[in-house]
C-alpha cells in the first residue's frame, strides 16, 4: 500500500545548505520513495540545547511503498552517510532527518513515534510543514497543523533558500 509521508530535513553544521540538498537528493534515490514536494528553507534558533549553530530546516513530502520501520531506517542510513552523531541530546547536527508522518499512522513505539511527538510545538517543523500541505491535520486529534502554528504565535521565519527536487 502506498502512504503518505512527511519528512523534515535540518542542519547546523558546516555547510547547512549543502547538507540539505545533499540529504533530499539522497531520500529520492530511496527504493520505493516518491519525492514530490519540498518547502523553502528557513534558518531557525536552536531549540532544547540553544548552545549551538543556528539550523537551516525544511520539510518534504512524497509517497512511500516501504513500512514505517523500513523508511526510517533508509532515513538513519542517510543521516549516518552525512556523518550524523548522537552525542548531546538535540545537539549539533551536519543531518538530521525526521519521519513526521507517515499516512494515518499512529504509534507510540519508542522507536518510532507516529505522527513525531513534537510537530505542534515546533515552529520550525510547522512552518515549512503547513507551507507545502496547508491542510494537513494530525492523524491523532484530527486538527489542523496550521491550528498550532497560529497557538505558537511564533514570528515569522525567515526562508532563505529552496532546495531542488
Amino acid at each position: 500500500m502506498t502512504e503518505r509521508v512527511f519528512i523534515a530535513l535540518g542542519s547546523n553544521l558546516d555547510d547547512r545548505l549543502s547538507y540539505l540538498q545533499s540529504g533530499l537528493d539522497d531520500l529520492q534515490k530511496v527504493p520505493g520513495l516518491v519525492i514530490e514536494r519540498v518547502s523553502r528553507v528557513y534558518e531557525t534558533a536552536p531549540q532544547g540545547y540553544t548552545e549551538q549553530p543556528v539550523f537551516l530546516n525544511a520539510v518534504c513530502c512524497g509517497w512511500t511503498e516501504q513500512s514505517p520501520s523500513e523508511l526510517l531506517t533508509a532515513i538513519q542510513e542517510i543521516e549516518h552517510r552525512h556523518g550524523r552523531q548522537r552525542i548531546v541530546h538535540w545537539g549539533p547536527r551536519t543531518l538530521d532527518l525526521d519521519l513526521l508522518l507517515f499516512g494515518a499512522v499512529c504509534s507510540p513505539e519508542p522507536a518510532l513515534t507516529l505522527p513525531h511527538p513534537y510537530i505542534g510545538e515546533r515552529d520550525f517543523v510547522l512552518v515549512p510543514l503547513v507551507e507545502i500541505a496547508p491542510g494537513i491535520r494530525n492523524p491523532i486529534t484530527q486538527q489542523p497543523y496550521a491550528d498550532d502554528l497560529k497557538r505558537l504565535n511564533s514570528c515569522e521565519l525567515p526562508a532563505v533558500a529552496q532546495l531542488r527536487l
